[in-house]
């Protein structure tokens, strides 16, 4: 019986946080909707991977970017964690690009007088974005290239903090071309894929890495709950490296990945 504890998070079922329920994840009576197990799970697993971080927080106040909130549920939970659990006041903007889910997420914001969060709708490749000092950048499966503006945002900012859970990695999948010892990964589709997909978050961790990130690379939930499973955690320390490497990479197979592009623009 000791094997089989029930998992302690940082929100559980039962407590009482009544945003939960307007994001479809509680019931009325607190208890997790059954169809939102995963998603439950996933948040839980950021919040507490930024918990493990910010243990020995000192500041009062903290400033967040949420690139492609979607229905916000990360968005909302890292304000509950940030307001209600560490005590720290928190302004986090969330940005996305549907209409209707924009005002939705600012209606529930409203509901429950959550005054440090706005919800904007901008399309982050183009628009232009909240200028003032930010402290983290958060992403959960920021679809494609969004991921990627959303990091070089942060790099050139120079954001303290990154959490980013890519999604949808099609953009060096759809450009590689055949070109040297790797040939072996390109020449079956889901082969070629997954190779793809870790070779576009290799280059995204070491592009972090050479711009002054120190960077974790995490199994962000099991691949059970969810296939896009890896998180990049990054913290800005300035100790900068060389690119060369991925350039050659580059070179060599002809794809295109668009956070190398925009960094060496």
């Amino acid at each position: 019986k000791e094997h089989n504890k029930k998992k302690e998070y940082l929100i559980n079922e039962g407590d009482n946080v009544p945003v939960m329920v307007d994001l479809g994840i509680f019931t009325k009576d607190n208890k997790i909707v059954k169809s939102k197990h995963d998603k439950f799970k996933q948040i839980n697993k950021f919040i507490e991977l930024i918990d493990h971080q910010f243990k020995n927080y000192k500041k009062k106040e903290i400033i967040i970017l949420d690139f492609g909130c979607g229905k916000s549920y990360l968005t909302f939970l890292v304000y509950h964690y940030f307001v209600e659990i560490k005590k720290i006041n928190a302004k986090i903007i969330g940005y996305d690009i549907k209409k209707d889910v924009v005002e939705n997420c600012n209606k529930i914001a409203k509901k429950h007088n959550y005054k440090g969060i706005e919800f904007v709708l901008a399309d982050v490749e183009k628009d232009a974005l909240f200028n003032g000092k930010i402290d983290m950048v958060i992403t959960l499966h920021a679809c494609n290239t969004a991921t990627d503006y959303a990091l070089d945002f942060a790099i050139k900012n120079k954001v303290k903090y990154i959490f980013s859970v890519p999604c949808c990695q099609h953009e060096i999948n759809s450009s590689i071309k055949s070109g040297g010892d790797y040939d072996i990964f390109l020449k079956d589709g889901l082969f070629k894929e997954r190779f793809s997909a870790l070779l576009t978050d290799a280059i995204r961790t070491e592009v972090l890495r050479a711009k002054g990130y120190s960077v974790d690379v995490i199994e962000f939930v099991d691949f059970e709950h969810s296939p896009k499973n890896l998180m990049l955690r990054a913290e800005f320390n300035s100790t900068k490296k060389s690119l060369e490497v991925i350039k050659e990479l580059k070179n060599k197979y002809k794809f295109t990945q668009k956070l190398l592009d925009l960094q060496s623009e």
